[in-house]
């Protein structure tokens, strides 16, 4: 049996960011640390930063001074707002791609256009663009859901930085239906297409996909919706723990990728125990 792992699998620029960022605040500073919600979409990086001493909050009543670390996702400028008036300190681990999502949907919204955001209203990184918009936009996750708006024909777009590029083109061709005037950012990270594009090559070339990564994670599952979409069989687990002998049955090569919030240590965790299986 050979393991074929993708080249790009694992942390992207953005979360590895974060995670520096985290892991060296809780290291030098004293005093209590945390994110609102979780860093990154990774359970077990974070329980790592637990362990040392960043705890995650779901909201800041009742927190008393400290560290607010933002997590890779942005957040909303009505609570930034409400953490610097509480006198937190604050350390911006906001990814910088998603930074430009949320400055170009302002800047849509400045220029008077209605705001469409491509991907998913209960996504942290979503909830924090429409906050830099103004608030008032307009949540589409698939072409049908934009057969069900009210639109303008003045219309600006961006993107979730995980969205797949196809669903983002399929949306954009449905708005034109209906645009006099259409004005679009792509805002997909560049990291994201090229590992969904070297993800989808490798599944049509083995017996069997595994996608590591956190089942709370975006872009994780949709990695592994591109591998199922094209009819291979797809397994998404979070650790070595969870892989099952049956799966590598008859099975000749084996395709991994995993999330951009994947640790490199567990992607090499699955691979060593796909390898122990095979021998």
């Amino acid at each position: 049996m050979r393991v074929r792992v993708i080249e790009n699998a694992g942390f992207c620029f953005g979360v590895q960011r974060a995670t520096k960022l985290a892991f060296e605040t809780a290291a030098t500073t004293q005093g209590h640390v945390f994110t609102l919600g979780p860093l990154i979409h990774n359970p077990q990086v974070v329980q790592k930063l637990k362990d040392e001493g960043v705890e995650v909050v779901t909201d800041l009543n009742g927190v008393e001074e400290g560290t607010l670390i933002v997590r890779s996702h942005g957040l909303h400028p009505t609570i930034l707002k409400e953490a610097k008036a509480k006198g937190f300190r604050i350390v911006d681990a906001t990814c910088p791609f998603v930074k430009k999502a949320q400055s170009y949907a302002a800047l849509l919204k400045k220029e008077g256009y209605q705001v469409v955001v491509v991907g998913d209203r209960q996504h942290p990184e979503v909830q924090g663009i429409e906050g830099y918009s103004g608030g008032n936009i307009l949540v589409v996750a698939c072409p049908e859901e934009v057969k069900k708006l009210h639109l303008k024909t003045k219309i600006g777009v961006v993107a979730q930085t995980t969205q797949s590029l196809s669903n983002f083109i399929e949306i954009v061709d449905e708005l034109l239906k209906s645009a006099r005037e259409l004005k679009i950012f792509n805002t997909i990270c560049g990291a994201t297409m090229v590992r969904q594009k070297a993800t989808m090559d490798l599944s049509r070339q083995v017996d069997l996909m595994l996608i590591v990564g956190g089942r709370n994670s975006a872009n994780t599952t949709r990695l592994a919706k591109i591998c199922s979409d094209a009819d291979t069989p797809t397994y998404l687990l979070e650790t070595a723990d969870e892989i099952q002998p049956e799966w590598l049955k008859d099975k000749k090569e084996i395709g991994v990728s995993a999330g951009a919030s994947t640790p490199n240590w567990i992607i090499t965790e699955v691979v060593q125990k796909l390898e122990s299986l095979a021998a």
